[in-house]
């Protein structure tokens, strides 16, 4: 495992990173405590240092379990979690629509409170606005009250995770340009939009970048083909399966660059991400100790071929010839 810097930080954070949230959530199925414990170990073994939650995983339970994981190894590992959801809101039981926001500075350091009791340690290394708007980044009495929870030795870093999908170019620029904070993005091959310009900003102002959904939400794994069906009594299953028809179009599209390599399509897409300096770490998602291994050897694979990631930069500026990009939207949606 290589690690890098997080720029604007002294945090040396391994190439793969661990999202938490594949073992917390139940959104990729549902993981007993000891495998996620598990698969976190593991991780730990092949050198991933690094590791992503978030308060609102399974309402602090993805800070709980990454507590139980390392009781013992705490000054071995980064943790980054996530703060901005009111988890006391109403919610009916497997609900995903996003909770109510808040950013006051009192909600800011209970918050910080909890989820240092939550994850077992006095300090949290990167602690993150989960999904802010724009109107919450501006707000100088949340950055006051981080900076205050800085100077009291309760968090090492904080900066802003961009989302919950794709999109949120404004509410990125103000974080890197104004804010000057390390963030969190969505960045991979067939989702460059706004992230390309983020990566262009953080270069310029030496902040450093974080990413998830590196495979595109399964497109770049292997796990969807054209053939694939979605459950019919999905009211969205229409809409998913032209998503996946336009989508499939564009991957065989850059079949070349997966073929005639040591390498999976996963493991490509990964070091698609890598790419640029200024992204410190992948976040994977990974709930197979299988996956865990292919995806941590990617940090030693070579860099990709300039002449490869050139024509990828051409297919993509021309909407992989599908005419006018379609509005910024999760992939996931």
């Amino acid at each position: 495992m290589k690690y890098r810097t997080l720029a604007g930080t002294d945090l040396q954070v391994s190439e793969i990173g661990f999202g938490v949230w594949a073992v917390s959530t139940q959104w990729w199925g549902e993981i007993p405590e000891k495998d996620g414990i598990g698969l976190m170990r593991h991780a730990f073994d092949l050198g991933v240092n690094f590791f992503d939650t978030g308060d609102a995983y399974g309402a602090g339970y993805g800070e709980e379990i990454l507590r139980k994981a390392f009781p013992t190894d705490r000054d071995k590992i980064i943790i980054g979690t996530k703060f901005g959801y009111d988890l006391e809101a109403p919610r009916a039981p497997g609900e995903h629509k996003e909770r109510p926001q808040r950013w006051e500075p009192e909600f800011v350091r209970r918050a910080c409170e909890s989820s240092l009791s939550r994850l077992g340690t006095d300090v949290i290394d990167f602690y993150q606005l989960h999904n802010p708007r724009l109107t919450a980044i501006q707000q100088d009495d949340t950055f006051a009250e981080l900076e205050s929870l800085k100077a009291a030795g309760k968090v090492r870093y904080y900066g802003v995770a961009v989302g919950p999908d794709i999109g949120w170019r404004e509410e990125g620029e103000f974080a890197i340009k104004v804010r000057h904070t390390p963030s969190q993005i969505i960045y991979n091959i067939l989702e460059q939009d706004p992230a390309i310009d983020f990566i262009r900003w953080a270069e310029e102002e030496n902040v450093g970048l974080l990413s998830r959904v590196p495979h595109a939400s399964g497109l770049l794994d292997g796990k969807y083909t054209r053939a694939t069906k979605f459950d019919s009594g999905d009211h969205r299953s229409f809409r998913k399966q032209q998503w996946l028809d336009k989508s499939m179009t564009k991957v065989e599209m850059i079949d070349f660059l997966f073929a005639n390599k040591d390498a999976t399509m996963a493991q490509v897409s990964l070091k698609f991400v890598l790419t640029p300096r200024i992204m410190a770490s992948v976040l994977v998602t990974a709930t197979e100790k299988e996956q865990l291994e292919e995806f941590c050897a990617v940090s030693e694979m070579p860099e990709l071929p300039a002449d490869e990631l050139a024509r990828v930069d051409e297919l993509y500026a021309d909407n992989f010839g599908l005419g006018e990009k379609d509005p910024l939207k999760s992939s996931v949606a």
